[in-house]
């Protein structure tokens, strides 16, 4: 699972595990920026059909003062940490399942994550 750990300048959740993303630009949709802020924070690029949506939750942002609806994509890859060029943060890798319990998630990361992992649709994605 590709994860990023950010350092300490955001707002939202510094010095946590986090997933990749980002807010939309004006009109933009969501499977559109999710391609985008994937390549500008690993210069990964994707194309629209190799990325599927698998969840949508309300998150609270209270640095923002903003709740904030939020959709996740997955994709299966063989890409390595050597494609991925760090676009943000402390360092953005593939993590092993295992690891997963043992980093400090952010809150949001921490409601997705393991649900994912624990999920038919990572199972399908993993066969």
């Amino acid at each position: 699972m590709l994860l990023q750990e950010r350092d300490e300048h955001p707002a939202i959740d510094p010095e946590k595990w986090s997933l990749c993303g980002g807010h939309l630009e004006p009109g933009e949709e969501y499977h559109v920026g999710a391609l985008r802020e994937l390549e500008e924070e690993t210069g990964i690029r994707m194309d629209l059909h190799e990325l599927e949506l698998w969840t949508e939750i309300e998150i609270v942002h209270e640095a923002y003062g903003s709740v904030d609806t939020m959709q996740v994509f997955v994709g299966a890859t063989a890409l390595t940490d050597d494609d991925v060029v760090l676009g943000e943060g402390r360092q953005i890798v593939f993590v092993e399942p295992a690891v997963v319990p043992t980093l400090d998630l952010s809150p949001t990361a921490l409601r997705i994550v393991p649900a994912f992992l624990e999920s038919d649709h990572y199972r399908r994605l993993t066969r």
